[in-house]
């Protein structure tokens, strides 16, 4: 005869099973809305009181997407500009790919001559460095991100990242609390530029990726950089740096702001491509490349 008892326990089992597993979901769920919350908390009213819908705000933040992005803003306090392989793009591959580039978007290039008086070498060089030509916008969440590095504003939160990073970085403490200090409050600005940017283009903030120090499409502009110089170059009502028409002008558009002209050469066309970048290994290679590209 069976036993009840033993014909039970099997899915008792599995019952009590199930009922842990998704206990300890939600509570590890809970941890980490929780850490969400303490992270961006300050933050959150820093925004609200500039003016930023509260609503909104919170929305943002208590989103799924929405995390502190510990191992992307690390980079930032590692990072060696002088150890980037910027030799790479003065190959015979890369350079081949920039001719490729610039014959098939030779109107859009054209146009951004005629207009900014900027020679499509120039801004072919740029797009080549930046993001391969396109083909490599980054994978890090802007807002996250930004709002990680404006954080950092917080004592407590650089406390938790210098734990994180004291043991891969030559920055001493000093050195550390300095330069994080100076980068919340740059990041500050920048996110508020992104959100309002992503506000009145209709944008999901979290839908954006970019690089680990927030610059975002195939131009890798920073959001403080879209609103005033970023252009429509496809005239299709948007500002989408995800496009190649749209990226051309507005590097079009930033080099002449800072005062590119047409035949600017040697110590002016250094210093305006340093106002993009303010490395020399980089405006070196930018200047090599579009010197490489007349042949």
């Amino acid at each position: 005869m069976l036993s009840y008892r033993k014909f039970w326990v099997k899915p008792i089992v599995f019952l009590v099973s199930v009922l842990f597993f998704y206990s300890c979901s939600y509570v590890h769920t809970a941890a980490h809305a929780d850490n969400k919350v303490t992270y961006f908390e300050s933050l959150q009213k820093r925004l609200v009181s500039d003016g930023f819908d509260e609503k909104e705000i919170k929305a943002f933040y208590n989103a799924p997407q929405a995390d502190f992005e510990t191992k992307g803003v690390s980079r930032y306090f590692m990072h060696n500009e002088g150890k980037l392989n910027y030799g790479q793009f003065l190959k015979k591959g890369p350079l081949e790919r920039a001719r490729i580039y610039m014959k098939k978007h030779k109107t859009k290039l054209a146009e951004a001559e005629k207009t900014y008086g900027v020679n499509g070498r120039i801004i072919t060089a740029i797009l080549l460095v930046e993001t391969r030509l396109g083909t490599y916008t980054g994978k890090s969440s802007v807002f996250n991100i930004l709002s990680t590095m404006a954080s950092l504003a917080d004592t407590d939160i650089r406390n938790m990242l210098w734990k994180k990073v004291s043991g891969s970085t030559r920055l001493s403490r000093q050195e550390f609390e300095a330069k994080a200090e100076k980068k919340s409050g740059w990041a500050y600005k920048e996110l508020k530029a992104f959100l309002k940017y992503t506000n009145r283009e209709k944008i999901t903030p979290s839908s954006i990726y970019g690089s680990y120090a927030g610059a975002m499409g195939i131009c890798q502009f920073m959001p403080s950089n879209i609103l005033p110089l970023a252009k429509d170059g496809d005239k299709d009502g948007h500002v989408d740096l995800f496009t190649h028409a749209d990226a051309i002008m507005s590097v079009a558009s930033y080099l002449s702001h800072y005062g590119w002209y047409p035949g600017i050469a040697g110590k002016e066309s250094y210093n305006v491509v340093y106002r993009y970048n303010h490395s020399k290994y980089y405006v070196n290679t930018i200047l090599k490349i579009a010197e490489l590209l007349k042949g």
